[in-house]
């Protein structure tokens, strides 16, 4: 059953809707007809703007805005507002992954935080109320990743980032269902590994176990069609139920006190091993 904002009469707007996910999302959106806004900082926006009007999009608004700005994110709300009367699909898409070290520069950590988390929160702030107000069928949802979820080694910084939008996004879905936003729903998107311009590093194909945008599009809409709050994606490598093996040993490290992140402790990896495999 269709999610009742998923109607032509809806405006949808997606941050980092220039290029990879977000681009593939938005094209979802302009095909069922709504008017799409997008906001990037990336090079593309025209191109992306063109692509979504070839999709179907009743109307479509590209801007370059940082949505690490707070001030720049509540102008576009205001323009939105005064375009379309308000947003009825917000996609807080918009995300970097410098890479980071726990005592590297500190200017990554500021960067990644500013863009991954707290673009997330602006946007919902700056957005939500008057998304609530409106009293429409609605969405908010927020791109997160597996590394917020079994945080593992290697880029703390993105995974402290996506760790929050976790917990924010559980906030968010609480507090709608239970106020006046209970006409919005909230989903956090968890994608596996996708092909796009923030993957790719350096390589110019497709590795065999990724999925590309699109793939990943098709099945994140299907989903928060079907009402899931967690949208868990796989990938060519990576099916759910090994997600979940994964989720859940990790839940395990507080709840049998092993010792933190002991998926990639040498005295535990058999028993990870044993687990996942059933033994």
């Amino acid at each position: 059953m269709a999610h009742p904002a998923f109607t032509s009469a809806s405006v949808a707007l997606v941050t980092g809707g220039a290029a990879g996910i977000g681009l593939a999302l938005a094209e979802r959106f302009a095909a069922a007809g709504m008017a799409v806004v997008i906001a990037d900082l990336a090079d593309g926006l025209e191109a992306a703007a063109a692509r979504l009007e070839a999709a179907g999009a009743r109307a479509v608004l590209a801007r370059k805005v940082d949505v690490a700005d707070r001030a720049a994110l509540s102008a576009l709300e205001a323009e939105v507002a005064g375009a379309f009367g308000g947003t009825d699909i917000l996609v807080n898409n918009a995300g970097i992954q410098p890479g980071s070290a726990l005592f590297g520069d500190p200017g990554a950590w500021e960067a990644v935080l500013a863009v991954n988390l707290r673009g997330v929160i602006h946007g919902t702030q700056l957005f939500g109320p008057r998304m609530i107000e409106r009293g429409r069928p609605g969405a908010i949802i927020n791109t997160g990743s597996k590394q917020g979820i079994t945080t593992p080694p290697g880029d703390p910084a993105y995974n402290v980032a996506k760790a929050g939008v976790k917990a924010f996004t559980e906030a968010l879905a609480h507090e709608l269902r239970l106020g006046a936003g209970a006409h919005l729903t909230a989903h956090l998107l968890i994608p596996g590994f996708v092909y796009t311009g923030l993957t790719a590093r350096g390589r110019s194909e497709k590795p065999a176990g990724a999925w590309t945008a699109d793939e990943l599009a098709d099945f994140a809409m299907a989903r928060w069609q079907a009402g899931d709050f967690y949208i868990l994606c796989p990938d060519n490598d990576v099916p759910r139920a090994l997600d979940e093996k994964r989720i859940a040993w990790a839940a395990g490290d507080l709840i049998e006190n092993r010792p933190a992140l002991s998926r990639w402790h040498p005295d535990f990896a058999a028993a990870f091993e044993a687990f996942v495999s059933g033994d």
